[in-house]
């Protein structure tokens, strides 16, 4: 199943809520061809470099570019995978550790073909989509992050 290779809005003001992500999946109830989902949330980490603590991270990108290549993975996986439905949203702006700044929604008929696409899915986005974090330190200090 293929869809419109129109670019999709994935683009989120800060950090994506809980009940966002419970909303998305609560409206695939009433798909009853739907037999797995696969989830992907990428939560900021207060992680400790050089000694300091990171805070947040602030996301930005170039949107249209960023659509456009997300768009073109999403073509890609639904060319190989058997997948019935797919959501991605990012954040942009300031997201602070402990919140939700990726999230990756795939569903299929059956388990194997949502659980393949989320892997292809997180690893080409990571890869390929223009996204940039800047993580902010508790000092107030920054620095870009490597996208591992």
């Amino acid at each position: 199943m293929t869809q419109s290779s129109t670019p999709k809005k994935v683009f989120v003001d800060g950090a994506i809520a809980p009940a966002f992500i419970a909303d998305s999946i609560a409206k695939h109830q009433s798909k009853t061809n739907i037999g797995a989902h696969q989830i992907f949330l990428g939560q900021v980490r207060a992680d400790v470099i050089d000694g300091q603590t990171v805070l947040a991270i602030e996301y930005t990108a170039y949107k249209p570019m960023a659509e456009q290549i997300l768009s073109e993975i999403r073509e890609q996986a639904f060319a190989q995978f058997d997948l019935t439905c797919m959501h991605i949203y990012h954040s942009l702006g300031t997201v602070a550790a402990g919140e939700i700044c990726l999230f990756v929604f795939v569903s299929s008929g059956h388990r194997k073909a949502s659980a393949d696409a989320l892997s292809f899915l997180v690893e080409a986005i990571k890869a390929q989509a223009p996204i940039f974090g800047k993580e902010i330190f508790e000092d107030g200090t920054h620095t870009w992050k490597k996208n591992i």
